[in-house]
């Protein structure tokens, strides 16, 4: 039986060192999928290589939640940690089309709030499709202003640069 010691103990060890190993190895096998909390560095940019987001800071969002546009969720699915991609999301899968029913002119005495009505200026207007919401100026004119409540990357290509840092 005292012989039996030694090779109990280090049967053990070996079992424990196995499953050890396997745990670990796991954690870093797991992948992204549906429901899955995932960080990620990115980097955003438009066909023209300039960048719209330079992703300065991590993003941790849960996949399937609905908090990033659906390119960007379905493009980190089944990645892993440490794997990178650089992808192209069609405005179908990101911000939609232009939608023609999200500009709309003004007239200046509609907006007592804006002194000196500028392209680029954001204001707060109403939509001939009902609703009010805010738009960016596109052109300014001596009587009206044309707005435009479209999301500036609506109708556009968007290329990501993705690397997952990790999974949960």
């Amino acid at each position: 039986m005292n012989r039996m010691k030694p090779m109990i103990v280090i049967i053990s060890m070996v079992v424990l060192a196995l499953t050890t190993a396997g745990c670990n190895r796991q954690a870093t096998d797991k992948i992204v999928e549906k429901g899955t909390i995932v960080t990620v560095q990115y980097r955003g940019t438009l066909a023209d290589g300039s960048v719209f987001d330079p992703g300065d800071q991590p993003l941790t969002f849960t996949v399937g939640g609905g908090q990033v546009i659906p390119g960007f969720d379905s493009a980190v699915r089944g990645m892993k940690v440490d794997d990178s991609a650089t992808i192209t999301i069609p405005p179908d899968q990101a911000y939609g089309p232009v939608n023609p029913d999200l500009i709309t002119t003004v007239k200046r005495s509609d907006l007592p709030d804006v002194k000196n009505p500028a392209v680029g200026q954001t204001v707060r207007v109403a939509f001939p499709g009902g609703g009010v919401g805010a738009g960016k100026i596109i052109a300014v004119r001596a009587e009206d202003v044309t707005v435009d409540g479209n999301n500036p990357l609506a109708g556009r290509d968007l290329t990501f640069f993705i690397r997952v840092l990790e999974i949960k």
